[in-house]
């Protein structure tokens, strides 16, 4: 089982790992709900951390509708992070009426390949993310992350057990929205799966 710390600098990241986490996902301004770290953090935390980090790959918060600036710089930062050899990235990409922007997400899973690749919360935001599944597969995509489109994982719970067995093992879900070491056991007992997500989750 996978226990993912979102962390929004280094020193945190080295404490998520001498606590326990199984893996990093690397961000920068959490209160934004996560942004893009710097290339000095960025190569310092997978120098030092010996679990895999994951980097968020996101310009700025707000929506995830994104201007052809900000996708230049999206593909700017997927490269930095190929060649810095980071484990994995974690991003998404949507259109004006909120349907994942699979023109511009293939672009980003080609360029960011062999590297992992997490489908994030955006998928929050579509109308059926059980239906989005089957071609974000075919896309390439390794991981989803979700909390079923409502605030907490519990509260989305049916979704994403419905997320989790139309993905089989095709495809990876995680379980995210409010996921902490507090109610961790709660959550697991709802939603039986391999990966969770939090920012204290350990």
């Amino acid at each position: 089982m996978i226990k993912e710390i979102c962390v929004e600098s280094y020193v945190e990241a080295v404490e998520g790992e001498k606590r326990g986490a199984n893996r990093v996902e690397l961000c920068d301004n959490l209160a934004q709900g996560g942004t893009t770290p710097s290339y000095g953090t960025i190569k310092k935390t997978i120098r030092d951390v010996k679990i895999p980090t994951f980097v968020i790959i996101r310009p700025r918060g707000g929506d995830f509708v994104y201007s052809d600036e900000e996708f230049e710089i999206m593909k700017e930062d997927i490269k930095i992070c190929k060649e810095l050899g980071v484990k994995g990235i974690v991003t998404g990409i949507l259109d004006r009426n909120n349907h994942i922007d699979y023109v511009r997400l293939k672009e980003l899973v080609d360029l960011a390949k062999p590297m992992e690749i997490t489908f994030h919360k955006a998928i929050d935001e579509v109308e059926n993310p059980v239906k989005e599944i089957k071609q974000l597969v075919e896309l390439g995509i390794d991981r989803i992350l979700t909390s079923g489109t409502k605030a907490t994982a519990l509260e989305g719970k049916e979704i994403i057990n419905s997320m989790i067995k139309e993905a089989g093992d095709k495809i990876k879900i995680v379980v995210a929205g409010g996921v902490t070491i507090d109610n961790f056991q709660e959550v697991r007992e709802y939603i039986p799966n391999e990966e969770y997500h939090g920012r204290k989750i350990i």
